[in-house]
């Protein structure tokens, strides 16, 4: 089976260690994105519904560097800094998912990189 590790300069460059995706048998795995601008580097202002649309924004440029879309994705994780946010970063998610959304688990966490208030990972099928 096929390994490849994906990357795209149309999303943020990995803060750490990690890539951006890998793609494997069909399937395509991300890495969590938070709302950073991927010209500049830095958080997006404006709160947590302005950084859940450009932590999708981001996934969605993985997933089409990938060969997917964010209509294949079959499973998000949430990781948010505050869960007393879930319903501003539910209404943006709504956007975005619009039909049949995919399984969710979302969860509040200590911290995120940079300050983030929200991280979003997926698990994606390939588009064919």
């Amino acid at each position: 089976m096929a390994v490849d590790v994906i990357f795209t300069d149309r999303a943020p460059r990995p803060v750490g260690p990690y890539s951006q995706a890998y793609r494997a048998g069909g399937i395509l795995y991300t890495a969590g994105q938070v709302a950073l601008d991927p010209t500049t580097g830095e958080l997006v202002p404006g709160g947590i519904a302005a950084q859940t649309r450009q932590a999708l924004r981001n996934l969605e440029a993985v997933l089409a560097a990938g060969g997917s879309s964010l209509g294949n994705v079959v499973k998000t994780t949430i990781f948010m800094a505050d869960l007393a946010e879930f319903s501003q970063m539910n209404a943006v998610y709504a956007e975005f998912f619009t039909q049949n959304p995919p399984a969710r688990s979302t969860v509040q966490v200590a911290g995120l990189p940079k300050g983030a208030r929200v991280e979003i990972e997926c698990v994606a099928v390939i588009s064919g």
